[in-house]
């Protein structure tokens, strides 16, 4: 095993499915081992002076993390991958690629923490974001500047649901000259592959759906471009915002359920989502999985199937809506997302609470909005749960 193998092991030939379980990992040579140690390594024997084996220091490399880099390579469909501590790890190397000067064009719906580092942290190094609604093509084009270098958009968005034609925007980034980068989070590459359509990196926070347990945090970038792997790989090193080879044995471990994983989370979001529109004090529902979705037609034509997120609002109030994720059994109250039990939350005072009040509004992210991360436990209990949560509430 070397530092090497950050490429997908040329398993592009198998089904998602298999590659999941598979991909990037093989027996261990020595003891035949089936699943990837845990090298809990900081430090490698050298032969001699700067002639190592492919590892020298855990920072730069790690064999679990290895084969956790290939395994993440290949769902999406890249040649390269990096692994990250956090979410957020990833997202701050891509914005690393950037300099003083240099423009954004991102969304007006993003994480709470991702709108965070754009603003608290990047703005003050003269990095400057333009904030749009990127389910309009021609809104990005309008947005873009001579000195933009970098599009970032998430689809589905947080916590809208919104959901951008990954295609159409990577052509207008190309156009003028800029990066295309896509937080797959929400999707995961069973249901879409952002390269496929156009776009250059590919962030994922591990932590979600590809751990899918709510036992780890992790991020990761993935790329077809050795170029851009060796620039991502240099920061990934260098800024020291690297994983732990027990994170990435857990997130292994998660990737291989993934697909099974995602059906049930599918399955249950879709019925629960059907069930809500048609609920007398549910004023809206978002989930692209519905035909009276604003983007229904482009999440049919992008992505596999429709995921496992959801957003609603009462026709009521904001205290009503406080009542509601507050009252539940089988949902927990609780941030985060991606995870085998089901999960509740009001953005607006929790995962967005960093974005201004003003902004949110202007996004159309009311303060009486909850986002559900719909579980794999039964649906009709988790149905059951919804409709006393909203009976207490509005009662």
């Amino acid at each position: 095993m070397s530092d090497e193998s950050h490429e997908n092991g040329g398993d592009e030939d198998h089904r998602i499915e298999t590659r999941a379980v598979h991909a990037g990992q093989e027996p261990d040579a020595e003891t035949g081992a089936l699943m990837t140690p845990i090298y809990a390594n900081s430090t490698y024997v050298q032969d001699g002076p700067g002639d190592h084996r492919g590892y020298e220091y855990s920072r730069t490399g790690n064999p679990t993390r290895t084969d956790l880099e290939a395994n993440l390579a290949s769902l999406e469909g890249g040649e390269y991958g990096r692994a990250f501590s956090s979410g957020m790890g990833s997202i701050n190397a891509v914005v690393n690629l950037l300099e003083s000067g240099d423009h954004v064009v991102t969304g007006d719906d993003v994480y709470g923490g991702t709108h965070r580092l754009f603003t608290q942290v990047y703005d003050q190094y003269d990095v400057e974001f333009s904030f749009v609604d990127m389910t309009d093509a021609d809104a990005v084009a309008d947005a873009m500047r001579e000195e933009t270098e970098l599009v970032w958009m998430e689809t589905p968005t947080n916590p809208l649901m919104q959901v951008v034609d990954v295609a159409a925007v990577s052509q207008v980034a190309h156009e003028g000259g800029a990066l295309c980068a896509v937080d797959n989070t929400f999707a995961t590459p069973y249901l879409q592959r952002p390269l496929e359509h156009g776009a250059d990196i590919v962030s994922h926070s591990l932590t979600k759906y590809l751990g899918g347990h709510s036992d780890v945090v992790g991020g990761a970038l993935v790329t077809d471009s050795e170029d851009l792997d060796e620039r991502l790989g240099f920061y990934q090193n260098a800024v020291g915002a690297t994983p732990g080879p027990f994170g990435c044995f857990l997130v292994l471990r998660g990737t291989k359920t993934l697909p099974v994983r995602m059906d049930r989370h599918c399955e249950n979001a879709r019925t629960l989502a059907t069930w809500l529109e048609d609920h007398p004090k549910v004023d809206a529902v978002y989930y692209p999985g519905l035909d009276s979705h604003p983007q229904h037609d482009v999440a049919a034509r992008q992505m596999d199937d429709f995921g496992g997120m959801l957003s609603f609002e009462l026709d009521g109030t904001l205290e009503e809506a406080s009542a509601l994720v507050s009252n539940t059994e089988v949902f927990t109250l609780a941030e985060s997302l991606g995870g085998v039990e089901s999960l509740i939350e009001q953005p607006a005072a929790m995962t967005h609470a960093a974005v201004p009040s003003e902004e949110r509004e202007a996004a159309g992210l009311d303060d009486g909005l909850i986002r559900v991360s719909v579980g794999v436990e039964h649906v009709e209990d988790l149905r059951t749960d919804l409709a006393q949560a909203i009976e207490t509430a509005t009662n």
